[in-house]
């Protein structure tokens, strides 16, 4: 778990690398989940202040981009791709079974709406690490795997 201080020196440092940087929103809230797993709603007005915009624009960037997380995932992220590819390789139905089977388990199962492996669909990402051609048994044996790790 991370401390308040941790979090609060996290975000300081990101913004004391990035704020001279053009168009730097985007990177700054990159860095920022990458560091800490989201970015955290106290993050908004640090930020907001140190691009000189508005909370409401910080917001409305972090809340457009399904990719930022406001809260700490649970263990593993868990990401299924269901752009349109994918979709029409059946990952409407590894979705569903995904909810079904990521229930009660020590992870985060988010939407993401393309890992760019199209050609190879269905995909997913276990901790950014990209998996293709996922089918139901697969993902099972993927979620046993990390229940094994954990």
């Amino acid at each position: 778990m991370t401390s308040n201080n941790q979090v609060q020196s996290t975000i300081r440092r990101v913004l004391d690398d990035k704020r001279g940087m053009p168009g730097a929103l985007l990177p700054i809230l990159h860095d920022i989940q990458d560091e800490l797993g989201h970015v955290p709603p106290e993050a908004v007005a640090d930020i907001a202040e140190a691009l000189n915009l508005s909370r409401a624009e910080v917001h409305g960037v972090i809340s457009y981009y399904h990719h930022f997380r406001t809260e700490a995932p649970k263990g593993a992220v868990v990401q299924v791709c269901r752009a349109e590819a994918c979709q029409s390789c059946g990952s409407e139905a590894l979705w569903e079974h995904a909810s079904k089977q990521a229930k009660g388990q020590n992870v985060t199962l988010e939407s993401v709406y393309c890992l760019g492996l199209c050609a190879t669909a269905p995909s997913m990402s276990i901790n950014d690490k990209p998996y293709a051609r996922v089918s139901h048994a697969r993902f099972d044996h993927l979620l046993a795997q990390l229940k094994e790790a954990a």
